[in-house]
């Protein structure tokens, strides 16, 4: 970065949010008349989910695409139950190490997500959702990561430059978007990033839980 950044950025899921996706394939196939392989390969990142993460496709259509797709014997209310089941925890030493930055710097959040799952994050982790400025959710805004176009709109919403946000993600293909965006970008692995990126910059984190 040639000048410090006016603003944050950060994933939800992986970075806030503890997600684990298998929990879904496994809540789902005691439905499903596919084998566990067959039931993984055939669920994929289709248009369909796509849609779905720009708010093009509601969530109980989504669903029922699912049922058809994983040719599931269950009912919308009962796929719906494994896909928020992916949604485990928050990554509280995360979450307090946004609290510190936002003391002395504007903290935001855009996450590619869908209106169950938001539903779902919402109520289950309130510290997570203060703990920024802003949320920007790709189902609202109708443009999800890694495209450019969602980058910059975001960028536009906070009102800074792309170049003067740093945006922090544990997908590396949403990395790569927000860095072909213009925006200063991180790699999540752990909290740990997130701590040596923010000291980096020169924020009071001192005071935040290290964790183990």
């Amino acid at each position: 970065m040639t000048a410090p950044p006016e603003a944050l950025l950060f994933d939800l899921g992986g970075v806030l949010i503890d997600v684990q996706p298998e929990r879904v394939l496994a809540a789902w196939s005691a439905h499903s008349r596919l084998d566990p392989e067959a039931l993984s390969a055939a669920f994929e990142i289709d248009e369909v989910y796509r849609g779905h993460e720009r708010g093009e496709v509601s969530d109980d259509d989504f669903f029922r695409h699912v049922i058809d797709r994983l040719k599931l014997d269950a009912d919308v209310d009962t796929v719906r139950a494994g896909w928020t089941a992916a949604l485990v925890g928050e990554i509280a030493e995360t979450t307090a190490l946004v609290n510190a930055a936002r003391s002395e710097m504007p903290c935001y959040a855009f996450s590619n997500t869908n209106a169950a799952h938001m539903d779902v994050w919402q109520q289950r982790f309130p510290r997570v959702v203060n703990a920024f400025d802003g949320i920007f959710a790709s189902h609202q805004i109708g443009l999800r990561k890694p495209d450019a176009e969602a980058f910059a709109q975001v960028a536009e919403r906070i009102g800074v430059a792309p170049a003067s946000i740093v945006f922090f993600d544990d997908v590396a293909e949403n990395v790569r978007g927000a860095a072909a965006a213009g925006l200063s970008t991180v790699l999540v692995t752990g909290p740990a990033d997130v701590r040596r990126t923010l000291a980096a910059i020169g924020l009071n984190i001192a005071g935040s839980p290290s964790g183990s």
